[in-house]
């Protein structure tokens, strides 16, 4: 047994090269205990684990300390974290014990449905140990997706759950009806045989009214305890149990059973393939050319480029090459293409030579929207180290592909002047606009993994967003203020579908986390020509016109999680309040 348990641990630990490894003693003796009768070590190894899970996922610091606080909550144990772009140092106590413990991540990436399988993977901890559930209102879906966490489309099984779930509700619903209604028609008898159908004046006698009152009463109560009856056994009567209220429940998970789940969570492989992610950067790209004003041929260019581009790169990482080495490589390559293709079809049309600002288009699916919002939020919470770090990550990978990008222009004599709008009716360009829109939200989600369902959400959220500030900047609205606008409503779209699904007013597994719908859906607003622009011009030694293209960055970038974090502190106390 003993060399079952450190077997099964050396293969979780193999995982985490660059943490404390989980065939330690103190966590080994506790493998198959039960969680909340496990030591302070095998708990801190859960609790930083999930955090660091998180942290890889591409969130911010802030959602990464409230999940290991939500973690923590159950097994009475208190944690203070530090962390910052790849790294944690939390330390736990039990108030008896204390243990500290530090990660280091090797790079950094983005991955939304981890981090919505993580919202799950808490409200399942949680209720398996007696508190009520926290992100979800609907506890069978997170615990159905905890169970089949090695389908690959956990989106359908969620999917499938809420459909079973409403089932059942709708049988039991039918089938308290009719107890109710057998329930109504055997008091009637009752009534009529204990006192008569009539009383005198031909009216029903009171005491049948009464009865009738009685059972159509009963049938409020059966309908309550049906609500029970579709939650697992062991979680009756604590659905919504407050945070601070403790319930007993029958499960008993032990360590193991905690870190299996987190390792399938962990070895869940991108739901698509490079070929797929490609087509969908190239997607992605080839609609932001068309909101930045850009003509067909500058579609058909950024279109190759970013498909190659994101194909590459895909391949690359697979191999843990460095991310800036790639970055430069696969900006090479994607401009290499745009011009390239444009260069061939002006053989064909001498117009599509004339096309020179379109391999800034093909290089945008490099753009790190992720690290740049959640930097900025982390910001908002006063958490500037973890903020700037973030921050400087940003400026590196823009660095490198800036730089590369004005080495291609510089070998193939570009001079990129800006795109050149083609004329189109009003109403016809407002519904191109939020195609586009769509089509570019939904390409920038499936490039940070998330599940055709919540591609879709951000989209729709995208698609009314960019379309908006795009038109009001048309009408004289300044695109800073067009950006801070687009990013708020971002932000209460994406509030407002949560608790609408928290409301019951949308199936249950349509409750994404709101990062993962914002994010995609104001990244399509960053600045990426500005950027690009003023890495040119600062190459071409024109200082007065790269201040002005980075300045004019910089307003719009800082605009974006500022227009978020408004959102939270309207919608969300935790944010409203310094506490």
């Amino acid at each position: 047994m003993q060399e079952e348990v450190k077997s099964g641990a050396t293969a979780v630990g193999k995982y985490h090269s660059h943490s404390i490894p989980l065939d330690m003693e103190d966590i080994e003796r506790d493998w198959d205990k039960p969680i909340a009768d496990a030591g302070i070590a095998a708990k801190a190894s859960v609790i930083v684990r999930v955090g660091m899970l998180d942290l890889g996922a591409g969130t911010g610091s802030f959602r990464v300390r409230e999940m290991m606080h939500r973690i923590a909550y159950p097994l009475n144990v208190h944690v203070r974290a530090d962390v910052n772009l790849t790294d944690i140092q939390a330390t736990c106590t039990d108030g008896k014990d204390r243990i500290t413990e530090v990660v280091n991540l090797p790079t950094t990436g983005v991955n939304t449905e981890r981090i919505w399988l993580l919202e799950h993977f808490a409200d399942w901890f949680s209720v398996n140990l007696g508190t009520g559930s926290m992100y979800h209102r609907e506890t069978k879906v997170s615990a159905g997706l905890m169970q089949h966490l090695d389908m690959r489309d956990a989106s359908q099984v969620s999917a499938d759950m809420a459909k079973q779930l409403r089932e059942e509700r709708h049988h039991a619903h039918v089938a308290e009806r009719a107890a109710a209604s057998d329930a109504a028609v055997e008091d009637y008898e009752a009534a009529l045989a204990a006192h008569g159908s009539t009383d005198g004046g031909g009216e029903v006698n009171e005491t049948v009214i009464d009865a009738l009152v009685k059972a159509a009463g009963r049938g409020d109560d059966a309908s309550e305890r049906a609500e029970q009856l579709d939650l697992p056994r062991g979680q009756r009567g604590r659905r919504q149990a407050p945070a601070g209220e403790r319930t007993h429940t029958n499960h008993e998970i032990t360590v193991r059973d905690v870190h299996n789940r987190l390792d399938m969570i962990e070895r869940r492989k991108p739901l698509y393939s490079p070929a797929l992610s490609g087509l969908a950067s190239a997607c992605a790209c080839a609609s932001f050319v068309f909101l930045l004003g850009g003509a067909p041929y500058d579609m058909i260019g950024a279109f190759v480029g970013a498909g190659l581009g994101q194909w590459l790169r895909r391949r690359l990482f697979a191999h843990h090459l460095n991310q800036f080495f790639v970055t430069f490589v696969c900006v090479a390559v994607a401009a290499f293409a745009c011009v390239g293709t444009l260069r061939l079809i002006g053989l064909f049309n001498p117009v599509a030579l004339q096309h020179d600002t379109a391999y800034i288009g093909a290089m945008l699916f490099v753009i790190p929207g992720f690290p740049l919002i959640t930097g900025g939020l982390d910001m908002a919470k006063i958490d500037f180290p973890s903020g700037m770090q973030r921050v400087m990550y940003v400026l590196c990978i823009i660095l490198m592909a800036t730089l590369a990008g004005w080495m291609i222009a510089s070998l193939v004599h570009l001079n990129p002047q800006g795109f050149e709008s083609p004329q189109l009716d009003p109403w016809v360009n407002g519904a191109l606009r939020a195609l586009f829109a769509f089509v570019g939200v939904w390409g920038f989600s499936m490039m940070f993994n998330s599940p055709q369902r919540m591609c879709l959400v951000a989209a729709t959220i995208g698609m009314i967003t960019d379309t908006l500030r795009l038109e009001l900047v048309d009408y004289g609205l300044a695109p800073e203020a067009g950006a801070f606008v687009g990013a708020m409503l971002a932000g209460l779209l994406a509030s407002a579908w949560r608790s609408a699904v928290r409301h019951r007013l949308l199936p249950p597994h349509l409750g994404y986390p709101r990062i993962c719908l914002t994010v995609p859906s104001i990244v399509i607003m960053v600045p990426g020509m500005y950027m690009y622009q003023a890495m040119f011009h600062l190459g071409q030694f024109e200082t007065l016109l790269a201040l002005d293209w980075a300045f004019r960055a910089f307003m719009v970038i800082i605009c974006l999680p500022i227009g978020l974090a408004m959102a939270r502190v309207i919608t969300d106390k935790s944010w409203r309040y310094d506490v």
